[in-house]
């Protein structure tokens, strides 16, 4: 059956709660990707004979080509800065493994032996105080040549296709921050010393908002979405409690969305992985649109539970498993669950179809396959 509405119809028809021609698919984002060794293979399986370019240089994501997202269905393009590809990053070369220093003073390192991607080693805010929080030299969120980047290439997509334009952006207040800080120290901050939360959030968020003050002017008339994310939850349950939420980071957040909204008719897609139930009516109170990944193999995170109790309220964009079934289940298991998950979450629409998270290094091309022509050949 031919596709009767335009991908930008699509993803916006679903996500107001509306059912479109078929489910909208998604590829390509930093939290919605696809590792550069599952690339490779996957472009190998679809005769694609194209240099494979880095859109995330810390995760080794791909940067989709438009080939492949052609052939593959996909309805979103996404545009950025460039601060993520890796470009004039110096790398440090050791005998084991591949090291650099990003902007914020973050060491990453990956071994060679098992080259998937970067992880921090360090935290650059661990040992500071309070009072050494006004003399730490911030860096810069934005360059002028990155916003004009993105002005022009959100620009040249709304005008001159009709794909649904998806922008990534920072609002981070508990992932992030524990990356400044270091995991330990962050949690124990947050029960311990409420000053210097209060104080270095203050300034997280002053620095979110900058950025934001620089791109929206920019390109928020050609946006279609944008993406925030902070990570509460991991696989048994979430890693705070609500009332610490509420107290430090829902406040922050929702300051931010409530100035991205006020300048931009984008949707507000917001990613947070694990077991994160309990934090879905603050996201739908401080206007969140999608939630993404629906981590459905995490505890409390049942598909069919959270349509029947949130999805009146909040659009799902993810639900296919990449803990087991994309990895290690046959091409017809994709097929099943994909199929499974269109069913529950895609019902009367409220539904993007991608992985949960990005693909990861593991997956077989096979697999990558079934799930996107189920997805692209479904109808409700």
């Amino acid at each position: 059956m031919a596709d009767s509405m335009t991908p930008r119809q699509r993803l916006l028809t679903a996500l107001n709660h509306a059912r479109p021609d078929r489910v909208p698919i998604d590829l390509g984002g930093v939290v919605t990707g696809i590792h550069r060794f599952a690339y490779d293979r996957l472009k190998d399986a679809l005769g694609i004979a194209e240099p494979t370019e880095i859109m995330d240089f810390k995760q080794q994501l791909a940067q989709p080509s438009e080939e492949l997202l052609t052939r593959l269905g996909v309805d979103t393009r996404y545009v950025s800065t460039g601060s993520r590809s890796g470009a004039g990053l110096e790398i440090r070369e050791d005998q084991d493994s591949y090291n650099y220093t990003d902007d914020w003073g973050i060491e990453w390192k990956m071994p060679k032996a098992n080259a998937l991607y970067f992880d921090m080693v360090s935290h650059p805010l661990a040992g500071l105080s309070a009072a050494d929080l006004d003399h730490y030299d911030w860096p810069e969120q934005y360059t002028a040549a990155g916003v004009a980047d993105l002005e022009q290439s959100a620009r040249d997509l709304h005008e001159n296709t009709d794909y649904a334009v998806v922008f990534f952006g920072s609002a981070s207040f508990f992932e992030f921050a524990w990356y400044l800080r270091g995991f330990e120290n962050y949690l124990m901050d947050l029960v311990t010393d409420e000053v210097f939360v209060n104080k270095f959030l203050d300034k997280l968020l002053e620095l979110h908002l900058s950025a934001w003050e620089a791109y929206l002017p920019a390109a928020g008339q050609y946006l279609d979405i944008v993406q925030l994310a902070d990570d509460f939850g991991h696989q048994g349950g979430p890693m705070m409690s609500l009332g610490i939420f509420d107290k430090f980071i829902k406040p922050r957040q929702k300051e931010v969305i409530s100035f991205v909204k006020a300048r931009t008719e984008a949707r507000i897609f917001f990613h947070t992985c694990g077991s994160v139930r309990q934090f879905i009516p603050s996201l739908i109170e401080n206007g969140v649109d999608a939630l993404n990944p629906v981590q459905v193999g995490a505890a409390d995170m049942d598909p069919a539970e959270l349509k029947a109790e949130f999805g009146d309220r909040i659009s799902f964009w993810g639900g296919i498993d990449t803990q087991q079934v994309l990895p290690y289940g046959t091409p017809e298991q994709v097929a099943a669950e994909t199929k499974r998950i269109l069913e529950v979450l895609g019902a009367g629409g409220g539904y993007v179809l991608n992985s949960v998270h990005n693909i990861q290094a593991d997956v077989p091309a096979d697999n990558i396959i079934a799930m996107f022509d189920t997805a692209r050949q479904y109808r409700y």
